[in-house]
């Protein structure tokens, strides 16, 4: 690799640094090629994305980053976990982890924090992104269909009185 690429490498890395609200940092030693490949899919139906790059490279990208405090885990074969949503690859990233015990979780960086494996767990267990909306939207329809039904009760409880009232007048 000359010097252009590892620029532009070191660039593409600093993007992903500053834009990702979770970077996971993992060993991946001993994965075979379709096992790489299943986590990118499965990484890339989340909405995140999987990176090799060369440990050196990654550490000069780190710098000046909010991450930055995560330069210490990239020792040895890593690979880099990254999405947009906050929780996305750290889910994705705990679940193959699971599966694939040589895909072993080193920590990471949400933001400016730095996350051990503990760490990673715990952002993993948080909602997503798209559970949050659906869980504040079921919360804000709630009350509309509560004055919904309250407005119709009454109008259905007198309905239901002047029918016993009319049934009792023709027997």
């Amino acid at each position: 690799m000359d010097r252009a690429q590892k620029e532009k490498v070191v660039e593409e890395l600093g993007q992903i640094f500053e834009s990702s609200g979770v970077v996971v940092v993992a060993h991946y030693e001993g994965m075979t090629v379709a096992q790489m490949q299943d986590l990118r899919s499965r990484m890339r139906e989340a909405g995140g994305s999987v990176r090799v790059a060369k440990n050196t490279l990654a550490k000069i990208a780190l710098e000046g980053k909010p991450c930055e405090s995560m330069a210490g885990l990239l020792t040895g074969m890593t690979v880099l976990a990254f999405s947009e949503d906050p929780v996305a690859a750290a889910k994705v990233s705990v679940d193959y982890a699971k599966a694939n015990d040589k895909f072993a979780i080193l920590g990471g960086a949400m933001g400016t924090e730095a996350l051990d494996p503990a760490g990673v767990k715990a952002v993993a267990a948080m909602p997503s992104r798209e559970e949050l909306i659906a869980q504040i939207v079921s919360c804000i329809g709630a009350p509309a269909s509560n004055i919904a039904g309250a407005i119709g009760a009454p109008a259905s409880n007198i309905a239901g009185i002047l029918k016993t009232l009319e049934e009792r007048e023709a027997a």
